[in-house]
């Protein structure tokens, strides 16, 4: 057994606080990039460089290991070196208003152009009614109209003439048409007087009135020729009127925006605009009469206005934006709608950028889980990114069963570099089973949550501390505390040649060590507050182990820390509750007797055992095979039984366990009860590693002070756990005073020994193993096994091959 005892040394991994050049974290550069992250530092800075189509990039890995914190830090260093992208807007389209257009203008220009636009609408609404309101103006429009009415007057002249040498007179109906009305005397003739008059009379007075009517009608037409003509007069006045007033202030911005031909064809169309709506800037006395302003028409500030989308003047470098709520509106943009009296309404002033919108050029950051929690996010995430525009599209546009009438803004080049965060299950998931994002996200940064104890890392963490302490404002830590936060850390990582890369955890401890240096009054945190952390951190959680250990003491739960036992042992299990991780005991029991039925998994049987842990007995049934029977069958039936376990069972960590209670019932050898089992098997014997060691035997260790440790108590652990041991001080004094022990093995054989005290036995050259031994005692018993089930079989087929009895030959009478 001493051959497999571990020395204290090799259960835990100090820290020497004399390694640490410094006296206190103050002392020390704060750290600068990422700790321990080397594969994920080289795939982010590649991702970063390459500017190609899909290399995107995913951030993988647990959860608090400085995935968030890192992609800001390393985003914004290389963002601050890139150009600012161009400011967006959108502007009414004079050709088509149900489709907006997209301008970009050089950083800080578009918000220029706004206040210019804006200026030029001040102006206009000034000197275009002033322009209207001139003597000038007023004097040539009365010049036109004098004009026109001496040419209907002449024309009016003329047709009376007409009507008077042919005795007729003009009439005016009610509808505004002139009618010829003949004359007798000087007087209308009447009814009475026209039927009076004779055939040849009434013929001669029906063709006078027939020229008159057409002379009428000619000179109607060519009235309203002229008052066409004179409408046609005042529209060009109006336009020279307004062209004069505005012309050169639209030219001037002509001039300014020379270089930018979008800007100039939109000034031309709005330029054209403004004076085929000159009434727009001039009030109308109608429009003064109506009750609700927005019952006007169309009005200049909807409608030559600049909508801003994004505006980049203030930015320095390319723009990096953390969406937190990845909703589709909130990615894409919108178009809003606006409520009035009953009628939704809507305008290109309404359409507001999105996330991509504000990163484009840039980078935007998004979390993978809310990302594809919300609603159309993922769909219309990708979309972007394929086509590489953005297009701002309503949902319900996409799934109202009646079409709706809406803006679609023309649609805007995207350039831009995104970085999603996640954890590596919905990354194999989505690179599985969608095809897209292996297209998309050609990067993958996986970041570790271990790295190596070397004394560039461990002086890397105090670089860490003293960054935190510095940005946080809290104590420092001297080097007593900066070695016991790597101890900590090594522990976590469940490796003594290992630090754990779960800042959060490590910050969390940071946090509660400086808040009882401040209880105590200590102006510097050293290993006491770390531990004293430790210790109350592990106490707000333990009350579910405290409780078990309870119905230990109490006798509730059946355990032996004590003698020795045929078919029992203790083996070891790990429970996670969430927040708290702890060991606990679990006896395993085993019954072997006659039959074929093989090993029976009571826990498969009932479904409460999981598929690794089915494994593992079928691996048993494996070993047994090929340790025992090359020369005879392997006949026995067996039970194997995890004891007062009603939460289920899960894992092959108890597979050796199992093995030692088997053989123990078959060899009828008793099992020491003191020493308790963990480590899984293969079909060959040999022990394998598993998790949770360090838990697992400081769980069975307070389980064995209950009834008082005896110097026979311990653990028995496959020995390539051996680098995984970070145990509690409790646990080293033990095992430094002989009260507890570690065993390390390497094979079943091995651990039998150890748990029985009884050699395991040889193989000789013609198969036997030495009398007395394990194996000897169980392949003597299994053969014993098969001897008597090989001579139930013959007295069974004894019988089966005797002569069948005669049979009553006397027929009964048939039955209806």
């Amino acid at each position: 057994m001493e051959a497999y005892r571990l020395e204290v040394d090799k259960l835990y991994k100090k820290c020497d606080p004399e390694i640490f050049e410094f006296e206190t974290t103050e002392e020390v550069p704060p750290l600068e990039g990422i700790l321990g992250q080397e594969r994920a530092v080289r795939a982010t800075d590649f991702g970063l460089r390459i500017k190609r189509f899909g290399y995107n990039i995913f951030f993988t890995g647990h959860t608090g290991t400085g995935k968030i914190s890192y992609a800001r830090e390393v985003v914004d260093a290389m963002a601050e070196n890139e150009p600012v992208p161009d400011d967006w807007c959108y502007l009414y389209n004079f050709k088509n208003p149900g489709e907006p257009l997209a301008l970009n203008l050089p950083a800080g220009m578009g918000s220029d152009f706004s206040r210019d636009i804006d200026k030029l609408l001040e102006e206009l609404n000034e000197v275009i009614p002033k322009a209207f309101n001139t003597e000038e103006y007023e004097r040539q429009k009365a010049s036109l109209f004098k004009k026109f009415q001496d040419k209907r007057s002449a024309l009016m002249e003329e047709l009376n003439k007409v009507a008077q040498e042919n005795n007729f007179m003009l009439k005016r109906t009610g509808t505004g048409y002139l009618t010829p009305v003949p004359l007798k005397e000087e007087k209308e003739l009447s009814e009475e007087e026209y039927s009076q008059l004779s055939q040849e009379e009434r013929e001669a007075l029906e063709k006078k009135s027939t020229e008159v009517q057409l002379k009428s009608m000619e000179i109607v037409r060519k009235v309203q020729n002229e008052e066409k003509r004179l409408k046609e007069e005042f529209r060009e006045l109006e336009h020279k009127t307004g062209l004069d007033a505005l012309g050169h202030i639209i030219d001037e911005l002509k001039e300014k925006y020379n270089k930018y031909p979008k800007v100039e064809h939109y000034l031309e169309l709005l330029k054209e605009d403004v004076l085929e709506h000159l009434s727009d800037f001039r009030e109308d006395e109608e429009e003064k009469q109506m009750p609700f302003p927005w019952m006007k028409r169309e009005t200049t500030a909807t409608k030559y206005v600049v909508n801003l989308v994004i505006d980049n003047k203030d930015m320095k470098g390319a723009p990096v934006v953390i969406e937190s709520n990845p909703t589709y509106y909130n990615l894409v943009g919108r178009v809003e709608y606006e409520n009035k009296l009953g009628m939704v309404s809507t305008d290109f002033t309404m359409i507001k950028g999105g996330a991509f919108h504000r990163a484009n050029g840039g980078y935007l950051i998004l979390q993978a889980k809310d990302l594809l929690l919300n609603f159309q996010s993922w769909e219309a995430f990708k979309r972007i990114l394929k086509t590489q525009e953005l297009r701002i599209e309503t949902i319900a546009e996409q799934y109202s069963i009646i079409p709706m009438a809406t803006l679609k803004p023309e649609p805007i080049p995207l350039n831009i570099k995104v970085i999603i965060i996640g954890n590596p299950y919905l990354y194999q998931i989505l690179y599985r089973y969608d095809d897209d994002f292996r297209k998309l996200f050609k990067i993958k940064a996986d970041f570790d949550i271990v790295m190596g104890r070397s004394l560039e890392n461990m002086t890397k963490m105090a670089n860490f501390i003293s960054t935190h302490s510095k940005r946080e404002g809290v104590r420092h830590f001297d080097r007593s505390g900066v070695a016991r936060m790597v101890e900590y850390s090594s522990r976590l990582a469940e490796h003594q040649e290992k630090l754990c890369t779960c800042f959060n955890d490590i910050v969390e401890l940071l946090c509660e060590a400086d808040a009882w240096a401040e209880i105590e009054n200590e102006e510097i945190v050293g290993a006491k507050q770390v531990d004293r952390a430790i210790k109350e951190k592990v106490f707000r959680s333990d009350k579910y182990e405290k409780k078990l250990l309870e119905l230990v003491e109490e006798g509730q739960l059946l355990f032996d820390f004590s003698g020795k036992k045929v078919g029992q042992v203790n083996g070891l299990a790990i429970l996670d509750i969430g927040d708290f991780v702890f060991g606990r005991p679990s006896r395993i029991t085993a019954s072997t007797y006659l039959g074929r039925r093989g090993i029976v998994n009571i826990e498969r049987e009932s479904k409460m055992s999981g598929r690794i842990h089915d494994k593992g007995v079928l691996i048993i049934s494996g070993y047994l095979g090929h340790k025992y029977a090359q020369e005879i069958p392997l006949t026995i039936s067996a039970s194997l039984c995890f004891e007062q376990s009603y939460n289920g069972v899960e894992g092959d960590s108890a597979s050796s366990a199992e093995l030692y209670a088997l053989l123990s019932s078959i060899s009828e050898i008793p099992l020491k009860q003191g020493i308790a089992v963990t480590g899984s098997v293969n079909q060959k014997g040999e022990i394998q590693p598993v998790g949770g060691i360090t838990r697992k035997i400081e769980g069975f260790f307070a389980a064995c002070k209950i009834d008082g440790l005896t110097g026979d108590q311990g653990v028995l652990i496959p020995h390539q756990n051996q680098a995984n041991l970070m145990l509690e001080e409790e646990v080293l004094e033990a095992v430094r005073e002989g009260k507890f022990h570690i065993y390390a093995v390497k094979s079943v054989e091995e651990g039998m020994e150890i748990l029985t005290g009884v050699p395991a036995g040889q193989r000789g050259e013609d198969g036997s193993y030495p009398e007395g031994t394990i194996n000897y005692l169980v392949k003597d018993k299994l053969k014993e096994y098969s001897d008597l089930l090989e001579k139930q079989d013959r007295e069974t087929d004894k019988d089966t091959n005797r002569e069948p009895p005669e049979k009553n030959t006397d027929k009964e009478p048939e039955k209806e």
